[in-house]
């Protein structure tokens, strides 16, 4: 571990990095491939914790435009990255890699309840922590799940997992001159409104000194190599 950059780090998924080719469901082979990558980094001995998104089984956006009280849409996300939880938690178990899934919500027949001081006991002893639940309340993100966890149990840096290799001005797919940033501030990515991840999220990374990193998490050399040290995705920082 004496030459990693980053020892304890949180990786933030968005729920359609299980999807398939429809970019809904549970893709096994996707929580397989996404379990692959992670082991690479726990083998190096880094202490791994994720937080999972659930866009790939719940908008909760399509309910609120049927008139869906907000606070319910929001606590069927929440369930639903639990459910993405327990899927990537299989992957991972399957690799023998030890894993524990720690719910804001209380489902104990299922996940272990949160508690912080819990989650970095399990990081010391060697066992990928995955959140679900997001933060447990409405009204907040797993962006802003991630920013939160991240901070309590002293992480290091947050990685946004994305399926480009980093922060463009322009979305490189539709514009094929779009510009990529190695370096952002916070406060570039709040005045410019780059999507990295919401303005609450950001804030509390900012207030907080917590570094970002975005990379795309199916290159295959490119998260080993991120805590390596290497320039890899865009570094978004004070």
């Amino acid at each position: 571990m004496a030459d990693l950059k980053y020892k304890r780090i949180l990786l933030k998924l968005s729920g359609e990095a299980l999807a398939g080719k429809s970019g809904f469901g549970i893709d096994v082979d996707e929580a397989e491939s996404v379990a692959s990558r992670i082991k690479e980094v726990y083998d190096m001995g880094v202490e791994v914790a994720v937080v999972i998104g659930a866009g790939n089984l719940w908008r909760g956006k399509q309910g609120l435009e049927r008139g869906m009280d907000r606070s319910t849409a929001d606590y069927m996300g929440m369930l639903a990255t639990v459910m993405n939880a327990m899927a990537l938690m299989d992957a991972l178990e399957r690799i023998n890699v030890l894993t524990r899934v720690l719910s804001a919500i209380d489902m104990r027949a299922i996940a272990e309840p949160y508690i912080r001081r819990r989650a970095v006991r399990h990081l010391e002893k060697g066992r990928v922590v995955i959140f679900g639940a997001g933060t447990g309340n409405p009204f907040f993100s797993t962006d802003t799940a991630a920013a939160l966890r991240a901070t309590e149990i002293d992480a290091e840096i947050v990685i946004k997992a994305t399926k480009v290799d980093g922060v463009y001005d322009a979305d490189p797919k539709k514009n094929p001159n779009a510009i990529k940033f190695d370096r952002l501030s916070y406060i570039d990515i709040l005045n410019r409104r780059l999507e990295v991840m919401d303005s609450t999220a950001i804030t509390l990374c900012m207030e907080n000194h917590l570094p970002i990193l975005v990379l795309n998490l199916w290159d295959p050399t490119a998260l080993t190599r991120a805590l390596h040290g290497e320039s890899i995705g865009t570094l978004v920082n004070e």
